[in-house]
C-alpha cells in the first residue's frame, strides 16, 4: 500500500514541477529578404559614354504607331429601338444597346436611321430633326426605310429631295427581315475594299476579247472562241454579213441576229434631235428671194452657199449633239465617203431639191 502511494505521490509532484517550470518553445525564424534584381535592357546593350565622365545619357525608346482602334464586330444598337421588329431578325450578326446619336451603328463612319413611313406620316418632323444631329458625325449616313403604306410615292418623293440635300443615303425595305438583312451586309462590309465588290477584271488581251464579244446573252466563250478563230481578227467579225457569221460552228439564227444586232448598234442609245440650226430658216427664205429675180449664175452661187452652210450645220450636229455612229461604221478599215445628200437633213435637201429645180 505504502508504495502505491509512494508512486502516486512522485506522479503528482512531477506534474506540479512540469507546470510550474514549463519547456521553453522554439522561436519562429525571421523571413528572408527578398532582392530584387537590377532592371537589365534585353534589346539592346546601354549607350556608352565616350568622355569616360559623367553619368550615362539617357536614350527615349522611339514611339510606335499603335493600331486603329476597331468598332467591334457587333452592331450596336440605340436605346430608341427597343421593340423593334427588326432586331428580332438580326441573326447572323450579334448586336448590343449602346448610346449612339443615330439608330444603328455599323462602324466607325457609318450608321443607319431607321424610318416607318407609317410613323413618317404622323410625325413628319421627325426624320429631319435626326438628319440634322448627324452632320458631320459619320461618312455613310444610311436612311433604312421601312415601307409600310399603300400610298407611299409622295412620301419617298420628299425623302429623296431631303437625302440629296443632305448627303445620305435612303435605302427602302418592304419587311423587318429585309431592313436587317441591310444591316448585316453593311456590318458584314465593313473593312472589305473595293475589289470584293467590284468581280473579277480581265487582265489578258484574250479575256477581254472573250469578255467583249459575249456581251450578247446567247453568246457563250466557246462561240466567241470559234468566231475569232473564223475571222482572224474582231475587226473582220464586226465587219462580216449576217451570211458570214452564220458559217461559223455553233452558230445559229438566234446568235447571227443577237451579234449583227449588237454590232449594229449605235454606241449612244438616245439620238440627237433634229433641231434647226439659227439662221438656216433666214439662209433658206433669202436665198428663195434671191432665186426668184435673179439670173441662173446668182441662183447657183446661193445654192452653193445653202449646201456650204448646211454642210456645216450637219457637222456641227454630227459633233455635239450626241450623233449616234454603229460599231461597224468605226471598224470599216475603207469606208466609201458618203454623198452630200445623205449628211443632209430632210429640210435642207428638200430646199436645195426646189433651188436645183428652179436653175
Amino acid at each position: 500500500m505504502d508504495d502505491e502511494y509512494g508512486d502516486a505521490d512522485d506522479v503528482l509532484v512531477a506534474l506540479a514541477t512540469a507546470q510550474a517550470n514549463p519547456a521553453p518553445q522554439p522561436q519562429p525564424r525571421p523571413a528572408p529578404r527578398i532582392q530584387q534584381p537590377t532592371p537589365q535592357r534585353l534589346d539592346r546593350a546601354p549607350p556608352s559614354n565616350a568622355s569616360g565622365s559623367g553619368p550615362p545619357k539617357v536614350v527615349q525608346p522611339t514611339p510606335q504607331a499603335l493600331p486603329a482602334r476597331g468598332s467591334g464586330s457587333s452592331i450596336l444598337v440605340s436605346p430608341r429601338q427597343k421593340g423593334n421588329p427588326v432586331l428580332a431578325c438580326l441573326k447572323s450578326i450579334p448586336w448590343e444597346f449602346s448610346d449612339i446619336p443615330a439608330d444603328y451603328g455599323l462602324g466607325l463612319t457609318t450608321c443607319a436611321l431607321f424610318l416607318s413611313l407609317k410613323y413618317h406620316r404622323l410625325h413628319p418632323e421627325y426624320i429631319y430633326t435626326r438628319i440634322r444631329n448627324l452632320q458631320g458625325k459619320y461618312n455613310l449616313r444610311i436612311l433604312l426605310t421601312l415601307v409600310d403604306i399603300p400610298n407611299h410615292e409622295d412620301a419617298l418623293r420628299e425623302l429623296s429631295k431631303a437625302s440629296l440635300v443632305n448627303n445620305v443615303t435612303v435605302i427602302l425595305a418592304w419587311s423587318a427581315a429585309e431592313a436587317a438583312r441591310y444591316l448585316e451586309l453593311y456590318k458584314s462590309y465593313e473593312h472589305a475594299g473595293f475589289s470584293a465588290i467590284r468581280g473579277q477584271q480581265a487582265t489578258g488581251y484574250a479575256e477581254r476579247l472573250v469578255e467583249f464579244v459575249t456581251v450578247p446573252r446567247n453568246i457563250n466563250k466557246a462561240d466567241a472562241v470559234a468566231l475569232v478563230s473564223t475571222f482572224g481578227s474582231l475587226r473582220h467579225a464586226v465587219n462580216a454579213d449576217p451570211e458570214q457569221v452564220a458559217v461559223v460552228g455553233g452558230w445559229g439564227e438566234k446568235k447571227v441576229k443577237a451579234w449583227c444586232k449588237a454590232v449594229e448598234e449605235p454606241f449612244r442609245a438616245r439620238k440627237a434631235a433634229k433641231r434647226r440650226a439659227p439662221g438656216a430658216a433666214s439662209v433658206g427664205s433669202s436665198s428663195k428671194t434671191k432665186c426668184a429675180g435673179a439670173d441662173p449664175e446668182e441662183q447657183e452661187g446661193a445654192a452653193e452657199a445653202l449646201a456650204a452652210a448646211a454642210a456645216e450645220v450637219e457637222a456641227e450636229f454630227a459633233m455635239g449633239d450626241n450623233q449616234a455612229v454603229p460599231a461597224r461604221g468605226l471598224l470599216t478599215t475603207a469606208a466609201a465617203p458618203a454623198r452630200k445628200e445623205d449628211q443632209l437633213s430632210d429640210g435642207i435637201a428638200a430646199a436645195l431639191a426646189r433651188l436645183r429645180e428652179k436653175g
